[in-house]
């Protein structure tokens, strides 16, 4: 046979086992796919996590909620009166201000009692109140100009509210007592020199402090040191005690409280 001819036979022979081979590879690479895919195919495992810190698994409101307050009346060496004592015995007992700062208007004596949210009181002061006595708004007196108030419907209101910060119509920082009765505190205004509201405020007794169209004025000072920098924040609790009815007509949980609940600074009582 030819040299030719069996060099052509022979390389029949290869490629027809090439083509052969290239079957049976094909068979079993789809016969162990199912196997091998995924260790091929699919990205690693990746590695578990660490644990995390017990204090990173605690959420977030439970890490940063407040503490509860230590509520402990204290009027430090100040002596309060009966019915003011009271009030405040029983605001701190309850918690009837919450979280916030609040105050006392003694208005039978012209006082005001400005405490922190935990009972701690953080001083007291002479006030303006309104120019008549009585415990009541006038319908619609918070719509009313100034000059359409009559003398007799110049009060300052009675009851427990909620202040909240703003201005008055002269721009001026106020703290809203009752806002619908625009009744407010604030700095007081001398600018009516025939009122003499600075030496009312400098007198020791409480007879001529009777001057203003109801809002409580507070001292300059006293306002910037005392009462702004607790009220500013946003609301307290302003208790105003009534004049021209009993104390439990407008607090009558306050009424009915012991005086020995009320649990002031210690003081010694022992004889010299």
């Amino acid at each position: 046979m030819p040299r030719d001819v069996d060099a052509t036979r022979r390389w029949r022979d290869i490629l027809a086992g090439l083509r052969q081979g290239a079957v049976i590879g094909a068979v079993a690479l789809v016969v162990l796919m199912p196997v091998l895919g995924t260790r091929f195919w699919r990205s690693p495992t990746p590695p578990a996590a660490p644990p995390r810190p017990v204090a990173a698994m605690v959420p977030a409101a439970v890490v940063t909620a407040p503490l509860p307050l230590e509520r402990r009346l204290d009027f430090g060496d100040v002596r309060a009166p009966e019915d003011v004592s009271k009030v405040a015995a029983w605001a701190v007992r309850e918690a009837d201000n919450g979280v916030l700062p609040f105050a006392i208007v003694d208005k039978r004596r012209a006082q005001v009692y400005v405490f922190a949210p935990t009972g701690r009181m953080l001083g007291t002061s002479p006030v303006l109140l309104g120019y008549a006595a009585g415990d009541h708004t006038v319908a619609g007196i918070g719509q009313k100009a100034i000059a359409d108030i009559k003398p007799q419907e110049r009060t300052t209101p009675a009851g427990r509210f909620v202040s909240q910060v703003g201005r008055n119509a002269l721009n001026e920082d106020v703290v809203w007592v009752d806002y619908d009765a625009a009744v407010s505190m604030h700095r007081v205004r001398a600018t009516n020199p025939k009122e003499r509201r600075l030496e009312r405020l400098a007198t020791p007794t409480a007879a001529d402090n009777r001057i203003s169209w109801g809002c409580i004025n507070v001292p300059v000072a006293f306002f910037e040191q005392t009462v702004w920098p607790q009220f500013r924040g946003g609301r307290a609790v302003v208790y105003v005690l009534p004049e021209s009815s009993p104390l439990a007509a407008f607090f009558p949980a306050a009424a009915s409280t012991r005086l020995a609940q009320a649990s002031t600074a210690p003081r010694n009582n022992a004889g010299p």
